[in-house]
């Protein structure tokens, strides 16, 4: 009923399904009958058996749970809430890998060389097109993974993105490179005799299935990335595949600055590329850099002598 409830309200709630049906199974192994026996002492051993290795991992568990209980005490099935268990504290958070334009490159040549093998053929060319959209247009893995011919329009230089996080489809157009990109992949994959029409799955080992989007990150963590063989700040997170989607954003903010434009005019536009419900989302992925803070602070100067001068009059 939680499930059913979230998604009419536009939520996927993947993740919360996937956690709270281990749950479900958690309490029937415990021979758990009725909500009502539920016990703070079972929930918690239930946190502790999924063996979250970070504090924001184990928070996220929690929160599942327990917005799933604060529900229902909303809808009365409960009086209170069996969820005592108290959040771990989290240290400051790890920046995101940021990559630049160089790596992005390199990325994309590593890609293309990949070998096929038995079960993947066009393997160099389906990854090398997997991560020139991830990187060059921000979107998620999954948004990529599940891509249909139909979605591209090359004509219009466009892409629908369709069942997203939020439940909303959207429209992301691409550029003159990145539509050359796709008409030589689409004939490439053509020449293999496999279907580019339709329903028909841009990323498909088999023709009928889209790719995991597991089989991405796995492909990015063990076959590119020590090929890339980056060197990692300190106190920063990553490199992972997500950060492509965070370093599209930043590189967007820090050309808005360089163009003498005013990020905060144009954040709405990029909230709503990326996919996000707000502006405040997108926020999130705004990490100040060293470049960033150049171009903030080259701004500011050139606006202050005109600040004082009206302070002056």
């Amino acid at each position: 009923q939680y499930l059913q409830v979230k998604r009419a309200m536009g939520c996927q709630f993947d993740n919360e399904d996937r956690q709270l049906r281990l749950l479900d199974r958690f309490l029937d192994e415990q021979g758990v009958d009725c909500i009502e026996a539920i016990e703070p002492e079972c929930l918690q051993a239930f946190l502790a058996s999924r063996q979250r290795t970070t504090p924001r991992s184990y928070n996220n568990l929690l929160g599942y749970v327990r917005r799933l209980f604060d529900w229902m005490v909303s809808q009365q099935i409960l009086s209170a809430s069996p969820v005592q268990a108290k959040a771990q504290p989290q240290t400051a958070r790890r920046l995101p890998y940021l990559f630049s334009p160089e790596t992005i490159k390199q990325l994309l040549a590593l890609s293309k060389a990949l070998p096929d093998n038995s079960r993947a053929p066009l393997r160099g060319a389906t990854y090398e097109m997997i991560f020139a959209l991830l990187a060059g247009l921000g979107l998620r893995i999954g948004e990529v993974a599940r891509l249909q011919w139909g979605d591209v329009d090359l004509e219009r230089e466009v892409l629908e993105i369709r069942n997203t996080k939020f439940g909303k489809d959207r429209l992301v157009p691409f550029g003159p490179k990145l539509s050359a990109r796709l008409c030589g992949y689409r004939d490439r994959r053509g020449a293999r005799g496999y279907d580019c029409t339709g329903a028909s799955f841009l990323f498909s080992w088999n023709g009928r299935t889209p790719i995991s989007t597991n089989t991405i990150r796995n492909t990015f963590r063990d076959d590119l990335l020590p090929q890339l063989d980056l060197d990692v700040p300190a106190g920063v997170f990553g490199p992972h595949v997500h950060g492509l989607r965070h370093s599209f954003t930043v590189r967007t903010l820090l050309n808005w600055y360089r163009q003498g434009i005013a990020p905060a005019d144009r954040l709405h536009y990029l909230s709503t590329f990326l996919g996000h419900i707000n502006p405040a989302s997108t926020a999130v992925y705004l990490t100040i850099t060293s470049e960033l803070l150049d171009a903030a602070n080259q701004r500011f100067e050139a606006f202050a002598p005109v600040l004082g001068e009206e302070v002056a009059s």
